[in-house]
């Protein structure tokens, strides 16, 4: 059938379906081809992470080792400086009340003779010596003593008691069948001890079996 020809008012028509029609520019085209692409590329080609090798791990794990072996060594490290400054301070503290306890040792030591005279002095007044004289010695050798006392210094009179070569210097030995062996039978000069320390040992006889 033969195309019938076109009025003046169909091809107005036409052209006005055409123009309503949105046109592609090559940019648009090209720009569409590309995310296409984009998509396709990213579905059929997936991105791999990466993977740590044994060796990576091996070597990791000994840096791990490494350090926390450091870390015991300086803890220890430290624990032995702070134990040691606990020592020193310690040693400190005992030299010095070992100081404070002991400084009057050479001044007790010149003062014992003193005492000594005093109680001698005493002795011999049993006889022939007045009242008076008796009582003033008698509160002077109290008041030696006292002070003596107050720092620490105390007598050492082991009449009776087992000899002990710690604390009792033996000047004689004499038998007594009445007194067990090594026992102090009589005390010739006290001895004496500051703040438990010896400072001067009794002088003392000593019994031992009879023959």
């Amino acid at each position: 059938m033969a195309k019938q020809p076109q009025t003046p008012l169909d091809e107005e028509l036409e052209r006005a379906e055409q123009d309503a029609e949105p046109q592609k520019t090559p940019l648009d085209g090209d720009l569409e081809e590309a995310i296409e692409a984009a998509a396709d590329q990213g579905e059929s080609e997936p991105v791999d992470e990466p993977v740590a090798s044994d060796a990576d791990v091996d070597a990791l794990n000994a840096r791990i080792e490494e350090l926390e072996q450091s870390a015991a060594d300086a803890k220890d490290q430290a624990l032995r400086a702070a134990a040691e400054a606990q020592n020193v301070r310690r040693r400190a503290e005992q030299e010095a009340d070992k100081a404070r306890k002991f400084a009057l040792e050479k001044f007790v030591k010149e003062l014992l003779p003193v005492v000594d005279s005093l109680e001698k002095a005493l002795e011999a007044m049993e006889d022939g010596a007045s009242d008076a004289h008796r009582e003033g010695v008698s509160m002077t050798l109290k008041l030696q003593l006292d002070v003596f006392a107050k720092f620490g210094v105390e007598a050492v009179e082991p009449h009776g008691e087992p000899f002990d070569p710690q604390y009792h210097e033996a000047m004689a030995m004499v038998p007594n069948p009445e007194l067990e062996p090594n026992t102090v039978m009589d005390v010739m000069q006290k001895g004496y001890l500051l703040n438990g320390r010896l400072v001067r040992p009794a002088m003392v006889v000593v019994s031992q079996a009879a023959n």
